[in-house]
């Protein structure tokens, strides 16, 4: 009798042990999981913010200011565009710069 009852002691304490490991194991994955779920919030948020920021830098009067500022571009006009045939010569002449048009 006492050799069932310690082999059933023993069965009851690795049951035990087993059971406290999986509780351990189950609230460890838990937390991972907590932890992945804000960082994709969080990186849904900053997604959100540099879409915002990419439509904002594409607006089409900031393209111009820049390209008008720092690059140093002018509208085409028929004034300052050059034509080129099918041979590769050039039809009309570029004007200098201080032919009257604004940079």
């Amino acid at each position: 009798m006492t050799r069932v009852s310690l082999l059933l002691l023993v069965a009851t304490v690795a049951s035990a042990l087993w059971l406290v490991h999986s509780h351990y194991e189950s609230r460890r994955l838990f937390m991972g999981l907590e932890t992945a779920r804000k960082e994709t919030k969080r990186i849904e948020v900053d997604l959100d913010r540099l879409e915002v920021e990419r439509r904002a830098q594409a607006t089409p009067l900031r393209v111009e200011k820049i390209a008008r500022q720092q690059l140093n571009m002018r509208t085409a006009s028929p004034a300052i565009t050059q034509y080129v045939n099918a041979q590769g010569a050039s039809v009309g002449a570029v004007p200098t710069p201080a032919a009257g048009v604004a940079q």
